[in-house]
């Protein structure tokens, strides 16, 4: 008849292999009582999740060896042939056991280096940066699984590349001007002005918080954002890069760009986030080469994502960039999105990431092909008269200049800095019909399709 053992200890196993090794060396014959009564069996490891609860380890014999005393009820004597056996399974499952317990080690282990590489790898990317981030950076490595530190990290990277790209050309030097809000946060400007290329180029960072003005509220509700704050508090944070730059030749164009995340934190705890931004150009004079490389990069960028990114938000925009008491848009465009919040967090920002990633391709080689274009007074009178629709829509219609002066705490001098060094005004001012300055006024009071 079959009986079970039960190993019900680990140090009743490892104490019966001793015994059993010894009783080898005086006879083949003699015998080892493993398991006194059938009770209820135990785990070898009780404890370790891989292994179910309440399940024994057993050995099956079929017989016994020479005669044995009836009265030995509930214990088993097995031969040394079969305590061998007997002896390789266990041998074998305290092997499996600490095969387990090594490939859980090694899981926290690689889980532990795979966090401090995570942690250098931002470390490193911060050295990198025009300056230290707005954030503490044991903060951002603390939480570098948010989207807050993802995009921090981003509008950083954005902001040193560009800037760094430009003081090539230029030759110049931005200043870096590190400021605080004691509302919460802060921000990052660099500026360089009266520069050999650029007569002023500013690129900003801004990381803010704290908690919606009733103004800024509306604004977002008008877009049609339902808004629950707690006790008519609604707290949020915003952060963004936003660079204008102005160049001096009126042959090179004026470029735009600014990428933003903004998240709200309703009464029950829940978050609203989306993202905006674009990047577009203003020329002073048309050429279609220039146009087509601005908008086919940026086309590109959005095709790697969705078919109609590109021509949706090339249209939204044409609306978006648009001096209405003039009834012409501020340039030949680019794309703009706002409000941004699907299909999801992550797929957002990698969209948004590859819009950061065009602003160098897709202006510095227009920059390079016009840097030693000659130019007239009257050339340069042109400029300064689309340079003063660029301000028109940047102090009438530009929300961000908007949200930014409703926002308590905010740095004028960091909003305005998109306004250029110069400007003008002539009363009544129309170009010639036939000229250069008369084809750029049609293209921006009909836009074109560039790509």
């Amino acid at each position: 008849m079959a009986t079970i053992v039960h190993f019900s200890a680990l140090s009743t196993t490892r104490l019966c292999l001793k015994s059993h090794f010894k009783g080898l060396a005086r006879s083949c014959e003699s015998t080892f009582i493993l398991s006194g009564s059938r009770g209820p069996s135990q785990s070898l490891f009780p404890g370790r999740r891989w292994f179910s609860r309440g399940t024994g380890v057993r050995f099956m014999s079929h017989g016994t060896a020479g005669g044995q005393s009836a009265g030995r009820r509930g214990a088993l004597a097995i031969s040394g042939a079969a305590a061998l056996t007997a002896a390789a399974a266990v041998a074998g499952l305290l092997a499996n056991g600490n095969h387990f317990q090594r490939a859980e080690m090694a899981t926290r282990i690689s889980g532990a280096v795979e966090n401090r590489e995570q942690e250098a790898e931002i470390v490193e990317r911060c050295r990198r940066f025009m300056s230290a981030p707005v954030t503490d950076i044991s903060v951002l490595q603390s939480r570098k699984e948010e989207m807050r530190t993802k995009m921090e990290l981003l509008i950083m990277e954005t902001q040193a590349e560009f800037c760094k790209a430009l003081e090539e050309v230029d030759g110049g030097t931005f200043k870096v001007d590190r400021w605080e809000r004691k509302e919460g946060g802060g921000g990052i400007s660099c500026v360089m002005q009266d520069g050999k290329v650029f007569e002023k180029a500013g690129v900003n960072v801004s990381v803010v918080s704290g908690y919606l003005t009733e103004e800024a509220a509306k604004q977002m509700r008008s877009r049609g954002k339902v808004l629950k704050g707690k006790d008519g508090k609604l707290p949020f944070s915003a952060m963004g890069v936003s660079s204008v730059i102005h160049p001096k030749n009126p042959h090179i164009p004026t470029v735009h760009f600014n990428y933003r995340y903004f998240e709200i934190e309703e009464e029950d705890g829940s978050k609203q986030w989306w993202f905006g931004g674009g990047t577009d150009l203003t020329p002073v004079y048309i050429d279609k080469e220039d146009a087509f490389h601005f908008h086919n990069t940026l086309k590109e960028a959005c095709d790697k994502h969705h078919p109609q990114y590109y021509p949706d938000f090339k249209k939204w925009c044409d609306r978006y960039f648009f001096v209405r008491h003039r009834g012409e848009t501020r340039g030949i465009g680019g794309i703009f999105f706002d409000d941004l919040d699907s299909p999801g967090q992550e797929e957002a920002f990698n969209f948004v990431k590859s819009c950061a990633r065009t602003v160098v391709p897709c202006y510095l080689p227009i920059v390079y092909k016009h840097l030693n274009d000659s130019f007239t007074d009257e050339e340069k009178d042109w400029q300064q008269i689309r340079r003063g629709r660029y301000v028109e829509f940047n102090l009438v219609y530009d929300r961000g200049v908007k949200f930014g002066l409703a926002t308590p705490g905010s740095r004028i001098e960091s909003i305005l800095m998109s306004l250029p060094l110069t400007a003008r005004w002539e009363y009544m001012q129309e170009p010639d019909k036939g000229s250069r300055e008369a084809e750029m006024l049609e293209v921006l009071r009909n836009p074109k399709e560039w790509v």
